[in-house]
């Protein structure tokens, strides 16, 4: 799926890289972040789909932390076409030649140059990788990010909050998400989207799951997204295996740089299918008793087995001070940190039903912006470990 990598925080640079790779063959994957992580592996073990043929470097990385990083993958993956974003001085020159860096390219160029200076890195790149001994096709690529959104009890909001993930990470990376229904017998993800699917979840389930054939199973959206929705009929639930579950979602992370899986309630085999795949759980609760409770049971059933993703990001959502129960109580009872907490909004509610979320229509509400830091911490993996910080609730009101 991705012949390009891009690695910035520099918006206004990537929509240009992005216009420039959108003429060629392949397609584009990028990471929005401001520094190179310590190992490649952070950036290599996340890219989807086709080995990677050129690595573009944005201009707002430390040149020092490029010649390093950039020396690293021409030792590892010479083939790789590294293309530097930079002013070109003599001495700069010099040690981008020393680090393997195969092009430098001035930080204003316009599209058209950039399609050009990346086009010429693709064939230098294919041409590296004919002349080189052939390598195990899974040494070059890794997988996707899978995102499990999760409840033990229902009416908390968890597919409000899922759509609204995939659609925020649709800006991060257009085209390179996937939101999956797997609340088989009473999804609502299509709704959610204003989607009418043509297949669903039970065609993938049940049929050859190759890349070419998993395209057509998904329903594009506007928002540069794509779903994979619930069957239309509930009794074609039964005809789905958690076998088939697990396959597809190794096989869609092998294709999106993030796939969002919306769960049924509570520990279904299905969902614990899910869980053998994700790398992120989100745990949605409201604040009420019941609903923590069942939470908390839930953490403590998958701890015992084992099946607790490194990744936990715990919601609040709805949250009221009139609720009787306090944040400090919740996260007692549950005996871990809420990490983000979602205010009772008339926003969110309105916005799920018009099929419309409230991440696509860039309103203004409190819920809104938690939600758009929660998307946030989906970030490369690399930002998480190397800029840790002191657990901080994030509380919109």
């Amino acid at each position: 799926m991705s012949r390009f990598a891009l690695i910035t925080a520099d918006a206004e640079f990537e929509h240009r890289v992005r216009l420039a790779s959108a003429g060629l063959p392949g397609s584009l994957q990028s990471f929005q972040a401001n520094f190179l992580p310590a190992s490649i592996d952070d950036v290599f073990g996340q890219l989807v789909g086709e080995p990677v043929e050129v690595l573009v470097l944005g201009p707002d990385l430390r040149p020092d932390d490029v010649m390093g990083f950039s020396a690293a993958v021409d030792v590892r993956y010479p083939y790789v076409s590294i293309v530097y974003a930079a002013e070109p001085t003599p001495d700069l020159a010099i040690s981008a030649m020393r680090s393997g860096i195969r092009d430098i390219i001035t930080p204003s160029a316009n599209a058209e140059s950039l399609r050009a200076h990346l086009e010429q890195a693709a064939l230098a790149a294919t041409s590296r990788m004919a002349a080189s001994p052939s390598e195990d096709e899974e040494t070059r690529s890794g997988h996707g990010r899978v995102i499990a959104v999760m409840s033990p009890k229902g009416g908390v909001g968890k597919t409000t909050i899922a759509t609204n993930i995939a659609v925020g990470l649709g800006r991060i990376a257009p085209m390179s998400v996937v939101i999956v229904d797997l609340d088989l017998q009473f999804g609502d993800v299509a709704s959610g989207l204003m989607l009418n699917p043509e297949r669903t979840i039970a065609d993938a389930a049940n049929g050859p799951m190759d890349a070419l054939s998993l395209k057509t199973y998904l329903s594009p959206h506007p928002t540069n997204i794509y779903a994979l929705c619930a069957p239309k009929n509930p009794a074609e639930a039964d005809r789905i295996s958690s076998d088939s579950v697990g396959e597809l979602i190794a096989r869609l992370s092998a294709e999106f740089q993030y796939v969002v899986i919306d769960t049924s309630p509570g520990l279904g085999e299905h969902v614990l299918a899910t869980l053998d795949q994700a790398s992120d759980v989100v745990w949605v609760c409201g604040m009420d008793i019941p609903s923590v409770r069942g939470l908390k049971s839930g953490l403590e059933i998958l701890d015992e087995l084992n099946m607790l993703p490194e990744h936990r990001h715990v919601v609040v959502n709805m949250a009221d001070r009139k609720s009787g129960i306090t944040l400090q109580d919740v996260e007692a009872t549950l005996g871990v940190p809420v990490d983000i907490v979602l205010p009772r909004s008339r926003v969110l509610p309105l916005s799920t039903n018009r099929g419309v979320p409230a991440l696509q229509d860039g309103l203004r509400d409190p819920a809104v912006k938690g939600l758009r830091r929660l998307v946030e911490r989906f970030q490369p993996q690399w930002d998480t470990r190397e800029h840790k910080q002191l657990h901080r609730r994030t509380v919109f009101q």
